[in-house]
C-alpha cells in the first residue's frame, strides 16, 4: 500500500516572492509570471501587468502564487516536469520587460526535484498543452 501524497503544487512562492508580488499588485493591479528559458533570462521569470503579455497555445499554467497565474513555456515545461518551481527574490535587476527591473531586487526561479510519489500524483493531474 503506497502512502498517500500530500497536494504537491507545480508552483509555489517564499515569503520574500509573496510580499514583492503584493507590492507589484499593489502599484501595478492583476499581475501574471512567464518562466520562457529564453537564452538571456532562463532562471528569471518575467513579471507582467496582466494584458501585457499574450499567452500562447503553447504556454502551460503551473498554478498560483499570490494570486498571480504562473505560466511556462512549452519546451522549459518538459524540460523542468520533474522539478517544482520556487520563486524568490534577490538582489539585482529583472527582465529589461519585467515589473521588477529598476527596484534592486528580482525574482529568480529555483527548483525541488519531485520524488517519485509525488510525480505520479502530478501525473494524474498534469495539464497537457498541444
Amino acid at each position: 500500500m503506497t502512502a498517500e501524497v500530500a497536494k504537491v503544487d507545480r508552483v509555489t512562492a517564499t515569503p520574500a516572492a509573496l510580499a514583492f508580488i503584493a507590492e507589484l499588485q499593489a502599484e501595478h493591479g492583476p499581475i501574471l509570471f512567464h518562466q520562457s528559458g529564453g537564452c538571456c533570462d532562463g532562471s528569471s521569470p518575467m513579471c507582467y501587468a496582466e494584458g501585457d503579455f499574450r499567452i500562447g497555445g503553447s504556454d502551460t499554467l503551473l498554478g498560483e502564487v499570490g494570486g498571480a497565474p504562473v505560466y511556462i513555456g512549452k519546451a522549459q515545461g518538459e524540460a523542468w516536469a520533474h522539478t517544482q518551481l520556487i520563486l524568490d527574490v534577490v538582489p539585482g535587476r529583472g527582465g529589461m520587460f519585467s515589473l521588477d527591473n529598476g527596484r534592486e531586487k528580482r525574482f529568480l526561479s529555483r527548483g525541488r526535484v519531485f520524488s517519485a510519489d509525488e510525480l505520479a500524483a502530478l501525473d494524474r493531474s498534469m495539464p497537457r498543452t498541444t
